[in-house]
């Protein structure tokens, strides 16, 4: 109960109080003034003695006596006689009713007006807003086991991506790590060049690669490790319960099923092939020799295509490339890493007709057999579009985020 309603309720009973005094007053006035006329004592005038009043004429015949009501006349030392007076008593009452209806009205108690709130934006408010899911592109729990933390207090990704290493260097698989950016409200990769401060983590141990699935040792290191983070950042590390080893190695034969690599053989028949020549037919093709000593072909959005790569054990340089010489080149597509790797493989299959017009090669399989239109339709079909229909089958794109993580 308000103050408000409080004050109300105790004027409406003091109006009470105050109109009962008032009748009760009104009632021993007229109470004494109605005594005070009953009490006062007067002759009768049919019972006492009345005065005679003698009426003398000028004549001296007797006259006649008549009995006469005299009235008594008060003496002027007398006090003043006082007279009832009829007062309307009904208007009292009426007050009285009046302030009774008033005082048991309801009591109606105004709204409080709502506080009025400056508008703050506190570093906590992305708490209240719709969570963003973790996308599958940075950690996939088909593919990594994946641990959440949620910080008390924000701590850089330096910190973070430092406190562990030494110890999960010991791990044969990768970890992903995965931050949530407050400002931006997405989830980023975090790497060295991570410049912010993260309150919600995800680490993520890959259950397989190229390598083969990841073993209990792998588990125990990784686990122990993340235990340790959760107690230095003062964070609950929920681990999720699943069968590692059994989804690792369900991982590990899907991969071995899909996990082809192509080449198309350029070799020599008659003198070996000169190393600016090669260079000069690999920019002009929109390859690009790198630190892996491979001239690469990339897509519009960057992503590796396919290769060419010396056949011998000599690799391309910037600086060996100018007097090297080789009997033969190999064109490689990487299956489960490139998208529509259909139509990629009969563009690397052209670009090889036309490198071995210009040097005077042939196309030869692994076995040194020449390569015909109709073989290299056949690998396209069955080694290429085959294996990854079945890599779209499993909701895992040819080319994807996650299959380049995965064939590693």
């Amino acid at each position: 109960m308000t103050e408000l309603q409080m004050g109300l309720i105790g004027l409406g009973a003091a109006a009470v109080v105050g109109v009962f005094g008032y009748n009760k007053w009104q009632e021993q006035r007229h109470r004494k003034m109605a005594e005070a006329v009953l009490k006062r004592q007067h002759d009768d005038v049919l019972l006492g003695d009345a005065p005679k009043v003698v009426s003398k004429t000028p004549t001296s015949a007797p006259e006649r006596s008549e009995p006469e009501i005299g009235i008594e006349q008060p003496e002027a030392s007398d006090s003043q006689r006082l007279e009832p007076v009829m007062l309307a008593e009904d208007e009292p009452i009426a007050e009285a009713a009046e302030v009774a209806k008033v005082a048991e009205r309801p009591l109606v108690t105004p709204p409080e007006p709502e506080p009025v709130h400056a508008k703050h934006v506190h570093s906590d408010e992305h708490h209240a807003l719709p969570e963003v899911d973790l996308p599958a592109t940075l950690l996939d729990p088909r593919l990594e086991f994946i641990v959440a933390m949620e910080l008390v207090d924000p701590v850089s990704a330096h910190q973070i991506l430092h406190s562990q290493r030494e110890v999960l260097q010991k791990v044969s698989k990768p970890v992903h790590w995965v931050g949530f950016n407050d400002l931006t409200r997405e989830w980023v990769r975090l790497g060295r060049d991570s410049n912010m401060n993260v309150r919600r983590l995800r680490i993520g141990l890959q259950l397989a690669n190229r390598m083969g699935p990841v073993t209990d040792a792998d588990l125990v290191v990784f686990a122990g490790a993340m235990q340790a983070l959760a107690d230095e950042l003062m964070a609950v590390a929920d681990m999720p319960s699943i069968r590692v080893r059994e989804q690792a190695m369900e991982i590990d034969r899907f991969c071995a099923e899909v996990d082809l690599e192509i080449g198309i053989n350029l070799v020599s028949t008659g003198l070996p092939f000169s190393g600016t020549k090669i260079r000069a037919l690999a920019e002009a093709a929109g390859m690009v020799l790198g630190a892996d000593s491979l001239f690469t072909r990339y897509d519009d959005e960057g992503r590796a295509q396919f290769y060419l790569q010396n056949i011998e054990s000599t690799q391309f340089s910037p600086e060996a490339i100018r007097t090297m010489t080789t009997q033969g080149l190999t064109f490689l597509l990487d299956v489960p890493r490139v998208d529509h790797g259909e139509r990629v493989f009969m563009h690397m299959a052209e670009l090889a007709k036309r490198f071995a017009e210009t040097l005077h090669g042939t196309l030869v399989d692994d076995n040194r057999q020449p390569l015909t239109d109709a073989q290299l339709e056949h690998i396209r079909r069955e080694f290429i579009g085959k294996p990854q229909a079945t890599m779209a089958n499993y909701s895992l794109a040819a080319g994807s985020a996650q299959a380049l993580r995965l064939f590693s």
